[in-house]
C-alpha cells in the first residue's frame, strides 16, 4: 500500500529559530500514528507545517502522491487534510450547528453546494445533536473538543491531524473521543496523525514517533513502547 503521507527531511523555522530538523515520517490510509515528546520539541510546528500554516524551509511533504509544499492551507484542506488544533478553536459566538456547517467548506462546491450535515456525525458524538442551537462558547471543554473533531470530519478528509485532543478533558469524554476516532478509522479508512500525552490513547495508534529538539529520535510499534521511552517522552 502506498503512503498517504510522506514527510522527507522537513525543516521549519520560526523567524531565525530552527524548529524542525530533518523530520522523516510516513502514514498509510487506515492507520493511526502518534507523535510523542515533551512540550516545546516541535510537535505542533510539524502539524502546522503539514497543513500549511507554517512554510517549510527545506524538505518535502507528499500527500496522496503529490508534493504539497507550495499549496496554501485551504488547498490542502480541499485535497483531504483536516487539522484540529490544540485549544480546539471553535467559534464561540456561533451555534454548534453553525460551527459544524463550517466543516463542509472544504467539500467540493463549499457551503454553497453542501447545506446538510451528515447525520452519521451524531452517531459518533450524540451530545452535539442535543446542543445544535447552543453557542459553541457555552459548551464544556470536552464538548468543544467533540465539536472541533466533528467539524473537521464533516469535510470528509483522508487525513486527520489531531493536536492533543484529550488535553484538560474529563476521563469519560476522553474515552468517547478515543472510541469515535477508532470507529471513523475503521469505517472510512482515514489516516490519523495524533499528537498526544495520554498513554492509553497513544497505545491505540499502530506506531509512534518520538521527538526531541525538533527531530525524530525514536520510532516503532506502540506495542513495543518501553517504560524507558514512556518516561523520557511522555509527561504523564
Amino acid at each position: 500500500m502506498k503512503n498517504l503521507l510522506e514527510v522527507k527531511s522537513l525543516n521549519t523555522y520560526y523567524g531565525e529559530s530552527h524548529i524542525l530538523r530533518d523530520v522523516d515520517l510516513t502514514l498509510k490510509s487506515g492507520e493511526m500514528i502518534c507523535l510523542i515528546g515533551r512540550n516545546g520539541v516541535g510537535k505542533t510546528t510539524l502539524l502546522k507545517s503539514l497543513i500549511g500554516l507554517l512554510k517549510a524551509k527545506k524538505g518535502e511533504i507528499n500527500f496522496i502522491g503529490e508534493n504539497i509544499n507550495r499549496k496554501a492551507p485551504h488547498q490542502r484542506a480541499r485535497k483531504g487534510m483536516a487539522y484540529v488544533p490544540q485549544g480546539r478553536e471553535i467559534i464561540p459566538y456561533l451555534t454548534v450547528e453553525e460551527n459544524l456547517m463550517l466543516g463542509m467548506e472544504s467539500l467540493p462546491g463549499g457551503l454553497s453546494k453542501n447545506k446538510n450535515i451528515d447525520s452519521s456525525i451524531y452517531d459518533l458524538f450524540p451530545i452535539l445533536k442535543e446542543f445544535l442551537s447552543r453557542k459553541g462558547g457555552d459548551l464544556s471543554g470536552g464538548q468543544q473538543q467533540q465539536l472541533a473533531i466533528a467539524r473537521a470530519l464533516l469535510g470528509k478528509p483522508k487525513l486527520l491531524l489531531l493536536d492533543e485532543p484529550t488535553e484538560g478533558i474529563q476521563p469519560n469524554i476522553v474515552i468517547d473521543i478515543e472510541n469515535a476516532i477508532n470507529l471513523i478509522i475503521k469505517e472510512t479508512g482515514i489516516g490519523v496523525l495524533l499528537v498526544e500525552q495520554h498513554l492509553h490513547f497513544v497505545k491505540q495508534a499502530s506506531r509512534y514517533y518520538a521527538m526531541q529538539r525538533g527531530g525524530i529520535v525514536a520510532s516503532g510499534p506502540t506495542s513495543e513502547l518501553s517504560q524507558t521511552v514512556i518516561d523520557k517522552f511522555l509527561s504523564v
